[in-house]
């Protein structure tokens, strides 16, 4: 039995080796892996005695020859041996190799002063192609997870089953797949990285498991994106049961948003935010001096809506802060950087089944993709880009600082909001939140009746452009003192017209915040 060796990672390599060798096996490798090897004492044929080559072309030609990839795939018949015999080809029976992480950095993989066109890998993914096709008759691993496995049935057995050999192959296909769209992806970073002309998605399924998806007749995954390193998947879980497909979705709405609204879109100094997300809406979001006095204010916006929500503080929690979630309606989950001594035994008496997760920061994607019939919708990632150092002032009335700040506040909540959305905010509280109705007025009328005149001389923000004067006369009932929209609309004269008739400041962003 022979077995050819070629890995970038070689986590495990050596050991693998050896199991190999105890059990008889011929070893084949070339360069570093072959190196790495025989420095472990391992006695091991170079890949040019079995060719008659050396690797030439500098190493871009090693394994891509007869005697290697007829090795492989030779499907053991006697036609094939025949063959086989007459050319001097020795089979091959386990393919081990894995390419480096093209992804992560191409570049500083070119050596020499070279090109990460130089350095994209031809003879790895065909040969471990080649065992995966054949994988009838050929064992291949790419995941040193499979090394310790693969040992212990051969010893157990002397050969890898047929079911073996298919999920092996199976995941040699995938690596492969996955390497190729880093290639692919790598090309369109110098084009257009967020629409390229085609799209190839490559992700691993985590372990994680999911109870069911959106409703307990669907089924439901995890997967991550390949070379990403998402928030959730070093999050830390302290206690309470697994996390489930709309705890995870609504969890990184949360998380996202206390981070966004805490560092107001990029300052260095965060302030302490909380954000509490109930079917992936804000139903509470607050800045303050202290984590205790945020999570207070986001909780006292809407009490009802926020039982059962998904609460992301976006500073360690400490006892100030957990007496305060402790008085309150219970959280299906809390995330946030860190928990001091004490606190997750506190928060645990409030509901044992609460999940605390601590977690990094949170990195937004690359793209945002959304499935319809037979295909995807394709977008930038969203995000708020106006400031208000670039907004219009178009009213008689220019809001103070104070109420610009309340402004910048609400806008930010506002684009976290399900169309056609409206928020009313005063002193870093979103009072009023009005999600996902179908008219203007309406979202506008719902967001007033949960402020009940908290946000009085505050802000009114819409995501989108009032069509009608009848949104601007119903935030001026809310008593808001500035209005911020983005502007746009062929009746924006008239809107002007009516808040200086009302009295209230108004603001254009020139930027529409739909969020559906």
């Amino acid at each position: 039995m022979r077995a050819l060796l070629s890995v970038y990672d070689k986590t495990g390599i050596v050991e693998l080796a050896r199991g190999l060798a105890d059990l008889g096996w011929d070893l084949v490798s070339s360069g570093g892996t072959a190196t790495a090897l025989r420095d472990a004492g391992l006695e091991v044929a170079d890949t040019a005695d079995v060719t008659g080559f050396p690797a030439i072309l500098g190493h871009r030609v090693v394994t891509l020859h007869p005697k290697i990839h007829g090795g492989i795939l030779s499907d053991r018949s006697a036609e094939h041996r025949a063959e086989m015999d007459e050319y001097g080809i020795e089979a091959i029976d386990l393919v081990v190799g894995n390419l480096y992480p093209f992804g992560s950095d191409p570049d500083a993989f070119a050596h020499g002063g070279g090109t990460a066109e130089d350095v994209i890998d031809i003879g790895g993914p065909a040969m471990v192609r080649a065992a995966a096709k054949n994988h009838a008759h050929v064992g291949v691993v790419v995941d040193p997870g499979d090394y310790e496995g693969v040992l212990e049935e051969l010893r157990a057995s002397g050969s890898l089953s047929d079911a073996t050999r298919r999920r092996l192959a199976r995941a040699a296909f995938a690596h492969t797949a996955a390497y190729d769209a880093a290639v692919v992806a790598w090309f369109d970073s110098a084009d257009d990285p967020i629409l390229p002309p085609t799209l190839h998605v490559a992700a691993t399924r985590e372990d994680r498991q999911l109870r069911y998806g959106e409703n307990p007749h669907q089924r439901a995954a995890l997967y991550r994106d390949q070379g990403a390193d998402p928030w959730w998947a070093s999050a830390v879980q302290h206690g309470g049961v697994a996390l489930s497909y709309l705890n995870l979705y609504d969890a990184d709405a949360a998380w996202l948003l206390a981070h966004d609204l805490g560092t107001g879109g990029g300052a260095v100094d965060a302030r302490p935010c909380v954000a509490i997300i109930k079917h992936a809406n804000p139903c509470g979001a607050a800045v303050a001096d202290s984590l205790a006095d945020a999570y207070r204010l986001a909780f006292d916006c809407d009490p009802r809506s926020a039982f059962g929500g998904i609460v992301a503080l976006n500073q360690v929690v400490d006892e100030a802060t957990v007496e305060e979630m402790v008085a309150a309606a219970q959280a299906d989950v809390v995330i946030a950087p860190g928990y001091a001594p004490g606190v997750v035994e506190a928060l645990a008496k409030k509901r044992k089944n609460t999940r605390l997760l601590e977690a990094v920061p949170p990195v937004r994607a690359a793209r945002h993709l959304r499935p319809i019939s037979g295909g995807w919708l394709v977008q930038e990632p969203h995000r708020v880009t106006s400031t208000p150092d670039a907004w219009s002032v178009v009213t008689k009335r220019v809001p103070t600082a104070a109420e610009l700040a309340d402004a910048e506040l609400a806008f930010r909540i506002c684009a976290a909001v399900t169309s056609n959305s409206i928020v009313l905010a005063k002193d870093g509280v979103a009072w009023g939140i009005g999600a996902g109705q179908q008219n203007r007025v309406e979202a506008g009328q719902i967001a007033a009746d949960k402020a009940a005149g908290r946000a009085a001389g505050g802000a009114c923000a819409s995501d989108a452009f009032y069509p009608f004067p009848d949104g601007i006369e119903a935030a001026a009932a809310a008593g808001v003192a500035v209005i911020v929209q983005p502007g746009g609309s062929v009746r924006d004269e008239e809107n002007i017209a009516k808040a200086d008739e009302l009295g209230v400041a108004m603001v254009f962003t020139g930027e529409r915040q739909f969020k559906h």
